[in-house]
């Protein structure tokens, strides 16, 4: 039999020489000589259960889990991400019109008093704008825009256009959305017997008289009805909405009135759901267009 003296003992990292399968590990006090196997010698043996598992990957159902409050967030959030996203388009497109406002008071003065030149027809020379947005080469064409007589008083072509104006021609966006007031910039309505009883508004001066606070001067015209830069409104009822106002913020759209306020209209009348059809007939009576022509011109 050996001496203790013969047998150098030391303890051993845990190695594996038990059995696998029922997931034991031995520790034995292994001697430098040959051994054999576990069964010959002391040992204890442990669970391998009871040593700390890293599990850094999800589980199927923690995922499941994540994904349906994503779901539920993202259902709770778009909408309102929707209503800021809306009215922060509202916003920039009152900023344009008052930009625009602002340039026509500038033209006025630069020009003794008379407003800028507004007639129907989409190349007049000195129209306030030029361009047919119903004919391919005008749509998305911001030269004609330059070509108006009040583009260096507004010196950027995005002023002309809603932000919330999704209307495109070809696969490339519109470049304008706003329309003149066809009562003001010219004498052309006064042609007709009926339309005659009304004021026509050709300098600043005329409209102060009017009152500029009630009459409108460039409004956020409808994708449907918009073509060139002269809006119409028949006074005499003869084709209400023969121009259709825009409906795209949250059915209501955008003017600015000759004294430099911009407003913002609900369409209200039921009827008015209609706007933006073609061939579309709408009464006399409904309150929009009602509303529409107490601030387009006067008697």
């Amino acid at each position: 039999m050996r001496s203790s003296r013969d047998l150098h003992l030391r303890h051993r990292r845990p190695s594996l020489k038990g059995d696998r399968a029922a997931g034991l590990y031995c520790f034995a006090l292994v001697p430098k000589i040959p051994v054999q196997p576990c069964s010959s010698m002391v040992c204890c043996c442990i669970d391998s259960n009871s040593f700390p598992i890293d599990r850094r990957a999800f589980s199927l159902l923690e995922l499941l889990i994540v994904i349906a409050i994503v779901a539920i967030l993202s259902a709770l959030l778009l909408p309102a991400i929707g209503i800021a996203r809306g009215k922060g388009e509202r916003a920039n497109c009152q900023s344009n019109l008052r930009q625009l406002g602002l340039a026509t008071q500038i033209y006025c003065v630069d020009n003794d008093g008379r407003l800028p030149e507004n007639r129907p027809g989409a190349d007049s020379k000195y129209g306030w704008v030029r361009g047919d947005m119903k004919r391919p080469e005008d749509a998305t064409n911001t030269t004609q825009i330059k070509q108006g007589t009040l583009y260096p008083y507004a010196s950027e072509a995005a002023v002309f256009r809603c932000p919330a104006d999704r209307s495109q021609l070809g696969g490339v966006p519109r470049v304008r959305s706003y329309s003149m007031n066809g009562w003001v910039g010219s004498r052309y309505m006064e042609g007709s017997t009926a339309n005659g009883k009304f004021r026509t508004f050709l300098r600043e001066s005329e409209l102060t008289a009017a009152g500029p606070d009630h009459i409108w001067l460039i409004q956020d015209e409808h994708e449907a009805s918009i073509d060139d830069g002269w809006f119409l409104v028949t006074m005499d009822d003869s084709r209400p909405f023969a121009n259709y106002p825009a409906t795209r913020h949250s059915n209501a759209y955008d003017s600015n009135f000759a004294d430099g306020h911009v407003a913002l209209t609900r369409l209200l009348d039921p009827e008015s759901q209609r706007l933006g059809q073609e061939h579309e007939r709408f009464s006399p009576t409904n309150s929009d267009w009602v509303q529409m022509k107490q601030v387009t011109t006067v008697r």
